[in-house]
């Protein structure tokens, strides 16, 4: 099933690689709401999973919730990284665009992961992980394409970023497969994930979403997000 639904995920980041090429004046809306569900899925699903499943305290906070900070803080560290380099190369430098979109590839990656290790807590766990990774895939491959095109890398580059972040999700899954996550281990890692998942939004996603159109339609998009998952997670208890 979580092969399967990977697959899920690699047809939305094609698309969603596609649309980039040309969606113009609504790509903020789409940003919005992808932004938005990558929000609900951190603090409404994976952040309360990592707590129980990662009980255990460290210096009296629990381990789920610590590796919860510590994806944020991994997160913001590689953004911080790449933006170094942008800067030391006083300029769009294609290579700051390959390695931001490979960055992507690796998110994708865990992305499967993730789909898998929620299925090996439970169907509902995972069909409501695989919703969310599925749907903000499609913000995935936009960000693949625009990220290593925005830096003038030719379109074929940036075809092949956007083909392996889609072949990601399949490859992360498919590795679930040959293995089972201890349940401490399984919730520090979807705690780390959470983590790493609400820096994207926070940071990324949803300040490129409210940029150029900092207006209603938008913030509704967001808030439309994060209320689809607390019903989908509401549901799938």
């Amino acid at each position: 099933m979580a092969v399967f639904v990977a697959l899920g995920a690699f047809a939305m980041t094609l698309f969603g690689g596609w649309t980039a090429q040309r969606v113009t004046d609504r790509r903020h809306l789409v940003l919005g709401l992808a932004g938005g569900l990558m929000l609900g899925v951190a603090g409404l699903d994976l952040l309360p999973e990592a707590l129980q499943a990662a009980s255990g305290g460290v210096f009296g906070v629990p381990q789920g919730l610590l590796l919860f900070v510590g994806g944020f803080l991994a997160a913001h560290v590689v953004e911080r990284l790449l933006a170094v380099r942008g800067r030391a190369g006083h300029g769009r430098v294609p290579q700051v665009g390959l390695t931001a979109a490979a960055a992507m590839v690796g998110h994708s990656l865990m992305d499967g992961i993730a789909i898998g290790a929620a299925f090996q807590v439970s169907g509902g766990m995972g069909a409501t992980v695989a919703l969310a990774v599925v749907t903000h895939d499609f913000a995935d491959g936009f960000n693949t394409y625009t990220l290593a095109s925005l830096y003038g890398n030719s379109r074929a580059k940036s075809l092949t970023l956007l083909v392996a972040a889609a072949l990601a999700p399949v490859a992360g899954a498919t590795s679930t497969l040959l293995f089972t996550l201890p349940e401490e281990l399984l919730g520090g890692y979807l705690g780390f994930f959470g983590g790493a998942l609400l820096y994207l939004a926070a940071a990324e996603i949803l300040p490129e979403a409210h940029h150029d159109h900092p207006g209603r339609s938008t913030l509704m998009c967001t808030a439309v997000g994060v209320g689809f998952i607390w019903l989908v997670v509401g549901l799938a208890e």
